[in-house]
């Protein structure tokens, strides 16, 4: 398959004009912003999981390593499973009050508990 048919993120499959080339998208690189400015929430989930309740935590902002990180730390914290991934972190079970506790502790000040 030449370059010029091979398909991209946005659905392109092909080009009938013969001087197409697909555009490659920059990577975004985002850089990450101190805890104090982290607007963070946490929720209580239970959508496609089966029944089982979640802590989600969303608005992070900065990069996937440091998303992995912090999501390790709440992890350990909490002595549970989850993961860290597309800017959400998922603990398991409802330990909201316990990452709430962490985060405000540890700096990330601007967080709030969403319903």
């Amino acid at each position: 398959m030449s370059k010029k048919n091979k398909p991209d993120n946005r659905g392109f499959v092909f080009s009938t004009d013969p001087d197409f080339k697909f555009e490659a998208e920059p990577d975004q690189v985002t850089e990450t912003l101190a805890p104090s400015r982290q607007k963070l929430r946490v929720w209580l989930d239970t959508r496609q999981r089966g029944g089982k309740v979640v802590t989600l935590l969303t608005g992070f902002t900065g990069t996937e390593t440091d998303l992995q990180d912090l999501g390790k730390k709440l992890k350990n914290y909490c002595g549970t499973g989850g993961s860290a991934k597309d800017n959400e972190i998922i603990v398991q079970g409802d330990q909201r009050d316990k990452v709430l506790q962490w985060l405000l502790k540890n700096g990330y000040t601007q967080t709030k508990k969403a319903g």
